[in-house]
C-alpha cells in the first residue's frame, strides 16, 4: 500500500478523515462489495493502516497472534480488533454457566496449549510440577487404557494464557469496540469496519486497511430448541427454561432450598457437567432434586459406518463416551490425513463418523453418579420428542408433553427444562460472517460454515495480494477435524502462518529460531 494514498489515524485521537461526512459508514459502503479509498475518505471514517488484523480477540486470535510474534513480527504490525478485556473471557463465561468452575477439568489434551506452540512442558508436566505430584505424570503415560485421558484444569489454562499475554505484549495489539463488517478493497486488501466504545472517538467508525485479515469470532449465539425458544418467546419465561450457556444460577440455589423436578435436554459434555452439579447438590447440599433426562436418541451400541467402519466409542445407559470432539487420530494420525483427501458429501459423512452426534468424555465420577441415581430413582430416562411446553400450575414451572418412540404421550410437570444441546455455529447468524457471505464472497462448505481452503484461506474472498483467513466453529466441515478445539486452533494458526511465510510476511520458525524462542517462552522473557 501507497503511505500517500490515506492519513493515518489513531483510534480516540478526535481527528477527522478528511471529507464531508460524518464519520459513519454511508448507504454507498454498505450496498458496494468492493471499496476505494476515495469512499472511506468522503465518510469521514479515520484510516489505520496495518498489515495484519485479527478480529475476535479470543483464544483463536490469541494463539495467532502468538505464533507471529514467535515468528518474528513486531506488535506494531499486529492489530487485535476485539470487545473483550481477556483472550479467554468469553470461553471462561461459557464454562462457568455450563458448570466447569476454574478447579473443573475441560475436554482437552494435556499437549493442546493456547500459550505455547511447541505443546511442552503440556498442562500435565506442568500441573505435576506445581501439585509436586506425579499423579498427572503417570496418567498421560497409561490413558486411556488404565486411566481415563488426562485433561486440564480450567484455571490452569486461564493463568498460562494470562501469562503468555503479557509476555508477547498483547494488550499493545488490542483497539477495543464491535467489529461490523470486513470489505475487499479496490487495489489489493482489506477495509475492516470497528465501531469503538461510545466516547473514545469523535467519529463512530474506524477503517482498519490491511493486507491480511484473521476471523475467529466463534459461536454466533447461543442454541435454543424449537419447542423451548417458543415457549420463551410466547410467555416471556426466562426463569424455568434456560439454556446450559447461559446464566442460570438461580436454578441450584433454588432446588437446593426445597424439593424440585428438573428436566434436563441433551447428551453431549455440557448434559454430563449440568447433572454431575445436580447430583453433587444432591450429595452435598442437602438438595432433593428428581432429575428427568430426555433423550432424542437413546444410544445402544457404537456408531458403526459401512464406508468407514465401526467406531470406537463406549456405549452405556444412552450415553455415547468419546474422549475428544473428534477421533483422537484426528489430531495428527490417520484420520487428518485422511480428511485432507476428502471432497464433497465424503468430507461431511467422515467429519460425522469422527465426531458426529451427541457424546462426552468417559469419566468414573459421572459414570458413577449416572449408575447411582438410575439405581435410587432420583434420575430417570425417557425417549422422544417434545410436543408443547406450557407453564405449570400457579406458574411455578413448566408442562412438557413428549412423545415416545411407540407414539403415546406423556405429560411432565416440572420446574425446570435445562437445555444442553448447544450452541449455534451457522454463519447467517453472525453479523459479520452473515456480511462476509453476501458481500465478501465468501460461500459455504459441505457442512455449511465458513468454505476454507487447506491453509484456511476463505474461498473467493481473495483480495490480491490480500487474503481473508478464518479459524474456529466458523470453519467447521474443513479439511480438519477438531477446528473448534485448542489443538485445532493450534492447528489453524500453524498452517497460515506457514502460508504467510511464502509472502515474506514472517520470518519461517526453523530449529534454532524454534529453540531460542522456547527458551524464551520457559524463561518467560518478553518478546
Amino acid at each position: 500500500m501507497d503511505a500517500n494514498e490515506t492519513i493515518t489515524f489513531n483510534p480516540g485521537s478526535g481527528r477527522a478523515a478528511p471529507g464531508s461526512g460524518p464519520g459513519d459508514l454511508t448507504d454507498q459502503l454498505i450496498e458496494t462489495d468492493w471499496w476505494t479509498d476515495q469512499m472511506i475518505v468522503d465518510a469521514g471514517i479515520p484510516i489505520i493502516d496495518v498489515p495484519f488484523v485479527s478480529v475476535g480477540g479470543g483464544i483463536g486470535s490469541f494463539v495467532m497472534v502468538d505464533y507471529l510474534r514467535v515468528a518474528g513480527v513486531p506488535p506494531e504490525q499486529i492489530k487485535v480488533l476485539t470487545n473483550i478485556d481477556r483472550p479467554y473471557q468469553t470461553y471462561k463465561f461459557l464454562c462457568k454457566n455450563s458448570q466447569i468452575p476454574e478447579h473443573e477439568r475441560l475436554r482437552s489434551d494435556s499437549a493442546a496449549t493456547p500459550d505455547n506452540i511447541w505443546g511442552f512442558p503440556g498442562y500435565a508436566i506442568r500441573e505435576g510440577w506445581t501439585d509436586k505430584s506425579l499423579k498427572p505424570w503417570l496418567n498421560v503415560f497409561v490413558e486411556p487404557v488404565a486411566k481415563d485421558f488426562y485433561t486440564p484444569r480450567a484455571g490452569d489454562v486461564f493463568t498460562s494464557m494470562d501469562r503468555e499475554a503479557a509476555r508477547i505484549r498483547w494488550s499493545s495489539m488490542v483497539d477495543k469496540g464491535q467489529v461490523r463488517m470486513v470489505r475487499r478493497r479496490q487495489g489489493g486488501g482489506y477495509y475492516t469496519i470497528l465501531t469503538p466504545p461510545q466516547g473514545t472517538s469523535r467519529t463512530k467508525r474506524i477503517a482498519y486497511r490491511s493486507t491480511w485479515v484473521h476471523v475467529s469470532v466463534g459461536y454466533p449465539a447461543l442454541r435454543y430448541l424449537k419447542d423451548l425458544q417458543t415457549y420463551r418467546e410466547t410467555h416471556q419465561d426466562f426463569r424455568h427454561v434456560v439454556n446450559a450457556y447461559e446464566p442460570h444460577e438461580h436454578v441450584y440455589d433454588d432446588l437446593k432450598r426445597r424439593p424440585g423436578v428438573v428436566m434436563v435436554r441433551g447428551a453431549g459434555i455440557v448434559a454430563s457437567r449440568i447433572l454431575q452439579r445436580l447430583v453433587d447438590d444432591r450429595d452435598h447440599n442437602g438438595a432433593q432434586t428428581l432429575i428427568i433426562h430426555l433423550f432424542r436418541t437413546y444410544r445402544t451400541e457404537p456408531k458403526y459406518d459401512k464406508k468407514w467402519g465401526g467406531g470406537q466409542q463406549e456405549v452405556r445407559h444412552g450415553w455415547a463416551y468419546q474422549g475428544f470432539n473428534v477421533t483422537k487420530a484426528s489430531w495428527g494420525g490417520q484420520h487428518r490425513f485422511k480428511l485432507l483427501e476428502l471432497e464433497g458429501q465424503e468430507r461431511k459423512e467422515f467429519l460425522d463418523y469422527i465426531g458426529g452426534g451427541a457424546h462426552t468424555p468417559r469419566r468414573e465420577d459421572w459414570r458413577e453418579q449416572i449408575d447411582r441415581g438410575l439405581s435410587q430413582g432420583f434420575y430417570r430416562q425417557h425417549v422422544g420428542t417434545v410436543d408443547t411446553v406450557e407453564p405449570g400450575e400457579n406458574g411455578d414451572g413448566v408442562m412438557v408433553r413428549v412423545s415416545g418412540q411407540d407414539g403415546s404421550t406423556q405429560d411432565f410437570p416440572v420446574r425446570y427444562v435445562i437445555d444442553c444441546t448447544g450452541l449455534v455455529g451457522k454463519p447467517q447468524d453472525h453479523r459479520l460472517l452473515n456480511d462476509l457471505m453476501t458481500h465478501g464472497g465468501a460461500g459455504e462448505n459441505v457442512m455449511g460454515r465458513l468454505d476454507c481452503e487447506r491453509n484456511f484461506e476463505v474461498r473467493g474472498a481473495q483480495s490480491q495480494p490480500g487474503k481473508i483467513y478464518a479459524g474456529g466453529a466458523a470453519t467447521a466441515g474443513a479439511y480438519y477435524g477438531g477446528v473448534d478445539s485448542f489443538l485445532g486452533l493450534q492447528y489453524t494458526a500453524q498452517q497460515i502462518y506457514l502460508d504467510l511465510v511464502k509472502t515474506g510476511f514472517c520470518k519461517k520458525i526453523g530449529v534454532g529460531r524454534s529453540l531460542s524462542q522456547w527458551l524464551k517462552w520457559a524463561n518467560n522473557t518478553q518478546i
